[in-house]
């Protein structure tokens, strides 16, 4: 799911006010989290800001990340939402992601990091995802998992099972999402750390190009 040709367009959806010291530049400080997000190492990422002049430490540009607390823009209201959790590992430890997608925009709507799964948690999820969005006249989509069925009809909401067509959007995601955990796990000292990039990381999936 390369989008590297994105590096050069709008970066409107990185907002530095988190920023206390203008020690680095606005546009090197957006385009060394483009970069960190796109896929490049936290390595690469410092060796190409220093072709620029600038010059910041792996962790400067990991806090970069960090403290941006990028999120998927709020606010939708789609017609289908499909839904499923994938097993991801971080740090020789096994985790639960949760996400919902707008299969006909392919937009991460909301995601979540649990340590397990269960029924009261996928509640959790589906009630955090109606908070962000007008999903009550929404066609959930799932692939026939119990707990998913059980949960959607605990909160009210419509759904279908549907195991391929629309629901191919969000297996994509998952394997692109296994991919980067499996090559930035180390970079994630506890879940919050891994769950903050992961957020930040479907921001830049959504974002426009």
């Amino acid at each position: 799911m390369p989008k590297n040709n994105r590096l050069n367009g709008c970066t409107d959806w990185i907002d530095l006010d988190f920023v206390e010291r203008q020690r680095t530049p606005e546009r090197a400080t957006k385009l060394g989290i483009q970069l960190q997000l796109a896929g490049l190492s936290l390595s690469n990422t410092v060796s190409l800001l220093e072709e620029l002049g600038v010059e910041r430490s792996r962790k400067a540009i990991h806090d970069w990340v960090q403290k941006a607390e990028l999120q998927p823009t709020e606010g939708r209201n789609p017609n289908h939402v499909a839904v499923d959790e994938t097993v991801i590992r971080i740090n020789d430890q096994q985790f639960w992601l949760y996400a919902a997608v707008d299969p006909d925009t392919n937009d991460l709507l909301h995601l979540r990091l649990f340590s397990t799964t269960t029924t009261a948690l996928t509640e959790i999820f589906l009630r955090e995802l109606r908070q962000k969005h007008d999903v009550e006249s929404a066609v959930f989509l799932v692939d026939g998992a119990q707990h998913f069925q059980t949960a959607l009809a605990r909160v009210g909401l419509r759904f279908q099972i549907e195991r391929n067509g629309n629901r191919n959007t969000i297996e994509r995601i998952f394997r692109e999402f296994k991919r980067r955990t499996s090559s930035f796990s180390n970079c994630f000292s506890q879940p919050e750390t891994a769950e903050n990039w992961l957020q930040a990381f479907a921001t830049w999936l959504n974002a426009p190009n």
